[in-house]
């Protein structure tokens, strides 16, 4: 299997490398986060948009994409990992995109065709209080009537929600609370009647909000999928979401070696730079071990999201866990090897070790995903035998 980039994937990553390396400095993203949530480099969106062309870059030909798939969204991340950029790719793109463009509705073309444009941001608001990590625990609920649905219910830790002007709201149309059935997708104005929201920073610098919708009036054009039948989509669309945010993970692994090499050749200690030093040598080797894995499994996964839903699963849940375990590893040693200074506010790898502690539990801890790919696999194992489902 040839592994190797092709000359366009291979001209957009140096593209949007170049891009940020010049546009998106440390200082230009501590500046954006003195602003308050839901503030955001309207000039970067933009340029995004029609400088780069990297909201398109995955959506197909005949929606006004570039035509890519998951290994340009593997790419994109990565880069965008390394400068740490805090605009809404992953809930815009990578998350929205992925349903819309399965929708088929002519509401869903629509807004495809202005994300491209730069001209609108979507936020994904499936998780609940209750919930944690299982995403079928929807207590939220779309009662039909006025023509349409009315929605009731809270999401929280809603990732861009800010500065989103449209919102994709996973209800329950049917069933009780946790079946996987019964669930539904709706594309919900995020300043319509009886949506109130409220704003805050995360940890890594990020903006989300929580939201109480209560008796919000959705026409019939909201609705994105077949009523009660969207779970499987979740699903795949959620594993999309985690081998992308695995791909920003290996840019972020790499900016923190990166910054731990830099330091220790600087940071002198009896005489001589402490990277001389053979027991801390030793560890970054094995930093540097740590990052490359994460990086091999990501692309495993990536190039199996395509494929059968259990096998599919199945990868995106060892790419997370080990992608998790690389994010603890690497990041606690990177602070580690820079002591003190390492937690300052003014040091580019304490916002990198932000970022890989809350990739770590995005979508899903390291022990949820170990747990999940023991699941699977003891399920087509049993499959294959039913002796062992006896």
């Amino acid at each position: 299997m040839d592994l190797s980039l092709s000359e366009e994937q291979s001209i957009l990553r140096d593209s949007l490398s170049s891009f940020l390396s010049e546009k998106y400095t440390f200082e230009r993203r501590r500046a954006l986060l003195s602003r308050q949530a839901g503030s955001s480099a309207d000039d970067i969106w933009r340029a995004f948009a029609t400088d780069l062309g990297i909201l398109g870059a995955s959506f197909p030909e005949e929606l006004g994409g570039i035509g890519g798939g998951a290994v340009e969204t593997m790419i994109i991340m990565e880069e965008l990992g390394r400068s740490l950029v805090l605009e809404p790719y992953l809930e815009t793109v990578v998350i929205a995109g992925g349903f819309l463009r399965r929708s088929g509705s002519p509401f869903a073309k629509e807004l495809i065709g202005r994300i491209i444009q730069g001209e609108a941001r979507v936020a994904f608001a499936y998780a609940e209080p209750q919930a944690r990590y299982c995403w079928h625990d929807v207590a939220t609920e779309a009662r039909r009537g006025g023509g349409g649905h009315v929605l009731n219910g809270h999401k929280s830790v809603v990732i861009g929600a800010p500065e989103a002007a449209t919102l994709i709201v996973t209800a329950r149309t049917g069933g009780d609370r946790r079946d996987r059935n019964g669930l539904s997708l709706f594309a919900v104005d995020a300043r319509a009647k009886g949506v109130e929201r409220r704003d805050y920073r995360t940890i890594d610098g990020g903006s989300a909000s929580e939201i109480h919708f209560e008796d919000v009036d959705l026409g019939p054009e909201a609705v994105l999928t077949v009523e009660g039948e969207a779970w499987p989509l979740i699903e795949q669309v959620v594993d999309e979401a985690t081998a992308a945010i695995c791909a920003e993970a290996s840019g972020v692994l790499r900016r923190l070696l990166d910054e731990t090499v830099a330091y220790t050749k600087q940071r002198r200690q009896f005489g001589v730079p402490i990277a001389s030093f053979q027991v801390l040598q030793h560890r970054m080797v094995d930093m540097l071990i740590a990052a490359e894995q994460a990086a091999s499994i990501t692309l495993m996964a990536t190039l199996k999201l395509d494929g059968d839903p259990s096998e599919r699963a199945r990868a995106v849940s060892a790419a997370k866990a080990k992608v998790g375990e690389a994010c603890r590893f690497v990041g606690q040693n990177a602070i580690q090897l820079h002591g003190g200074m390492g937690v300052t506010d003014e040091l580019a790898v304490s916002h990198y070790f932000k970022r890989a502690t809350r990739i770590e539990s995005q979508f899903g801890s390291t022990d949820h995903h170990l747990a999940r790919y023991t699941r699977l696999s003891f399920a087509e194992q049993a499959a294959e035998d039913p002796a062992l489902a006896a």
